[in-house]
């Protein structure tokens, strides 16, 4: 139920709430949904590391949650492909301080792992989580006339809980847009993409953070 409430949420954004199904016609199917991560270990998902360090110095499974050091820089990524899907995260910070409090969502990561890669990234930068970056040549409506450091800015407040305590990202990518909401909150969109499938990712950007949970949901239209 949850799930449904927030695709309608979704769409009464997007001002789709009286017609939807004649502007996307999309289904939500929960009973669908994959855990990405199997609590165990990294089957399905693989590493690029900045000057290819050791990724397992940087990445661990330990009592059934991913811990990420945020050193070095890089990124842990899926190794299928996916597109038009609702995705959740469930994430914290362990710990902060001064340029030790990033990391982020990646998706529709394109091929050619580098870092960093072709893909937009929902921010996870500690009272920043929710905007929204176009990264290395991705573009979107939103986004056009800013630098490419320059991400599209949240819309509200931040709604991320305090240090230590697990935050809900859930992006939505459905064909050319992508929607950020964090713990429930609406806070950010672009439309016009100019990708819209591609691997899914977690930063590795000086934050250190543990992830319990990645799940993903297709979108059927």
């Amino acid at each position: 139920m949850k799930f449904i409430a927030t695709i309608s949420l979704f769409a009464a954004t997007l001002g789709w709430a009286q017609d939807a199904d004649s502007v996307y016609p999309f289904k939500p199917s929960h009973e669908m949904s994959i855990a990405l991560f199997n609590h165990k270990d990294f089957a399905g998902w693989t590493f690029c590391m900045k000057d290819q360090a050791d990724p397992l110095q940087t990445w661990s499974v330990t009592n059934k949650v991913i811990h990420c050091t945020g050193k070095p820089t890089g990124y842990l990524r899926t190794t299928g492909v996916y597109s038009n899907y609702f995705l959740t995260v469930e994430w914290r910070f362990i710990k902060i301080a001064p340029k030790a409090d990033n990391t982020g969502i990646l998706v529709h990561i394109q091929p050619g792992d580098k870092v960093w890669p072709q893909c937009i990234q929902v921010q996870g930068k500690h009272t920043r989580q929710g905007d929204l970056f176009l990264m290395e040549g991705a573009e979107a409506k939103e986004h056009k006339g800013l630098d490419k450091n320059t991400p599209v800015p949240l819309r509200g407040d931040s709604v991320e809980n305090p240090v230590g305590e697990w935050n809900k990202a859930e992006t939505i990518c459905l064909h050319n847009k992508v929607v950020s909401f964090i713990n429930g909150k609406f806070l950010n969109e672009v439309t016009e993409c100019t990708i819209n499938d591609g691997y899914i990712g977690i930063q590795s950007e000086g934050g250190d953070i543990e992830i319990r949970s990645i799940v993903y949901t297709p979108l059927k239209y």
